[in-house]
């Protein structure tokens, strides 16, 4: 009996890496909920069966899109894990945050903070993926912050767990403060402050 070999997939009609880029930034700026399927076809110059069958749909490209976020040669785990100390991983996070938050390319502000505010009971799923990121980078400095406790680099009664806390919670204000529009130059002031902390 012959067998009639089965068809291909239809191929991708786009480049994913270009369309995962153009996604990242209208999400960067406008949000997850507030980004329309819509408005990723047009911006993507796609159909909505395209970005079903790259994506799976419109969550799956935001994970996409918060993954290339996250992504490249500098991130946060890189920060954390290559500081001498527990001081200067938070001073390379604050730094990391009022230099990205301010970039002339990109939109003022955190993908995870602006995406997560705007957010409604509709896409909580969305807004525990956030905070998962979220939740393990802090942890991530806790224990830097802890390791440099043992280490006698910082003194036994630091509250780690407070600490690592309000530095988290400082650069979400930080993100704030760009959709705001405030400069780099008022962000580092920020930064500046905020190391007094850790002396």
């Amino acid at each position: 009996m012959k067998m009639t070999p089965r068809k291909k997939g239809r191929p991708l009609s786009f480049d994913r890496d270009i369309a995962l880029q153009k996604a990242m930034m209208l999400f960067w700026q406008h949000g997850y909920e507030a980004t329309s399927l819509n408005d990723l076809t047009t911006a993507l110059e796609v159909t909505p069966s395209s970005i079903y069958s790259a994506f799976g749909d419109k969550k799956g490209l935001f994970l996409n899109a918060v993954a290339l976020y996250l992504s490249g040669p500098v991130t946060s785990g890189t920060i954390i894990n290559e500081a001498a100390t527990a001081r200067e991983a938070a001073l390379g996070l604050l730094n990391a945050a009022a230099i990205g938050f301010t970039g002339k390319d990109t939109p003022a502000g955190c993908l995870l903070a602006s995406s997560a505010i705007s957010c409604s009971v509709a896409a909580d799923d969305v807004k525990v993926e956030l905070a998962k990121i979220r939740h393990g980078i802090e942890t991530q400095l806790r224990e830097k912050i802890t390791s440099s406790i043992k280490s006698k680099q910082m003194p036994a009664e630091t509250d780690a767990e407070g600490l690592a806390a309000l530095t988290m919670s400082i650069i979400q204000g930080m993100s704030t403060l760009a959709r705001d529009g405030a400069p780099r130059e008022k962000l580092l002031k920020v930064v500046e402050a905020a190391m007094k902390i850790w002396q």
